[in-house]
């Protein structure tokens, strides 16, 4: 058996995705497991290089890790022969210009999302690295979710006949940071600095939308910032000026009507943080993060309008649970392993910067709708 070692650069490693998610969820997980095996026996072995700009924490996560490679010069790290891939997770603002650098050196790159500011820019970078002819990637890490994984299978087996509608709700309640502490950076609350659930959120929507529904062809959208004044990491109080709830209503191809709200001010009353609801006229399903609950034509019950009666049923247990039928990996490493295939054997990868510059294409033109107080139409995206 062959060993095929490939150096990853992991920029923005002390971030909270970057740590927790990419390198010790992703990279380290699949090196726990003995790497990635190829069809002819080789088995791909990831070797992060740990970039950040505060030397003091990444000294101590490398430490914790038993790593021993990391720098705060990204210029450096992109010169090495034995580093192959870039990997991005910063915050957005400082994204296009490291991959532009990354471009330019000759790397393959892999990103979270969005891809860059605005679709200008992310096409630009597209169409860079193809012309670079480096192999790209965005995160696109919910198609990977169990609860979606097991909604597909339902859309893969004909059990909606035609859907007719997708209902989405996301979210929880981020602490405003006076009383306890916020779940989230303060830099997600502040426009200036690339913050909003928009431009966080509905890049996810783009992809969960057209690889389960249809592609988007119209956007309607309503944003809010729900708490204007939050306080930051070091005790300050700052305004929040970015969007902290967004309500959408996305017009797919072929008919389908999706409604999804995103917010960070709402108190959860649901099984998880994310749920969708389909309805097809054969059968309905509620997915989550994990679980898919679903109710066909057949089963479903008849309920009747009175609200001057107590409502008797549980509506709730009349839903069936879909199976597993499989193990369910963890969804970022999932698409690393995929990623990791994709450049050293050229095994297909359709979730390339093009289709993260449609991604940053929606988040823009729900904004631009938000602002103007219209429906937008969603011109398709070529590279």
């Amino acid at each position: 058996m062959t060993r095929r070692s490939i150096g990853i650069i992991v920029n923005g490693v002390t971030g909270r995705m970057g740590y927790r998610q990419h390198l010790v969820r992703s990279l380290l997980a699949i090196r726990e497991s003995g790497g990635v095996t190829l069809a002819d026996g080789t088995t791909i072995w990831p070797e992060p290089v740990l970039v950040g700009r505060n030397e003091t924490k990444l000294r101590e996560l490398a430490e914790r890790h038993g790593l021993t490679d990391w720098t705060t010069d990204l210029t450096s790290a992109l010169a090495r022969d034995d580093v192959e891939i870039y990997f991005d997770a910063q915050v957005t603002q400082q994204r296009e210009k490291a991959i532009r650098q990354a471009i330019e050196a000759g790397k393959h790159i892999y990103t979270e999302k969005p891809l860059a500011e605005d679709t200008a820019a992310a096409l630009d970078l597209a169409r860079a690295a193809d012309a670079a002819g480096v192999r790209t990637g965005v995160v696109q890490d919910k198609l990977f979710l169990p609860g979606l994984r097991k909604l597909k299978r339902l859309i893969d087996g004909g059990f909606f006949g035609r859907i007719l509608s997708v209902r989405g709700e996301f979210g929880y309640w981020v602490f405003e940071g006076d009383w306890q502490p916020a779940q989230r950076p303060s830099w997600n609350y502040r426009a200036e600095d690339g913050g909003g659930i928009v431009v966080d959120m509905f890049p996810h929507w783009h992809y969960v939308l057209e690889e389960l529904f249809g592609r988007v062809a119209a956007v309607s959208c309503v944003t809010a910032t729900h708490v204007p004044e939050r306080v930051d990491e070091d005790g300050r109080t700052y305004p929040a000026t970015a969007d902290d709830a967004a309500y959408g209503i996305f017009e797919l191809d072929g008919g389908v009507i999706a409604q999804l709200n995103s917010s960070w001010c709402v108190r959860v009353f649901r099984d998880e943080l994310v749920e969708f609801q389909v309805d097809g006229t054969e059968g309905s399903a509620v997915a989550g993060l994990r679980r898919c609950r679903a109710q066909h034509r057949a089963v479903t019950p008849k309920p009747v309008w009175n609200p001057d009666l107590p409502v008797t049923e549980d509506f709730r247990a009349q839903w069936t649970e879909v199976p597993d039928n499989e193990e369910f990996d963890n969804g970022f490493k999932v698409q690393w392993e995929a990623f990791l295939r994709h450049v050293v054997a050229g095994e297909p990868f359709r979730w390339d910067f093009l289709a993260g510059a449609r991604g940053v294409q929606l988040a823009e033109l729900g904004l631009r709708s938000a602002r103007e107080g219209v429906r937008v139409e969603v011109p398709e995206l070529n590279s």
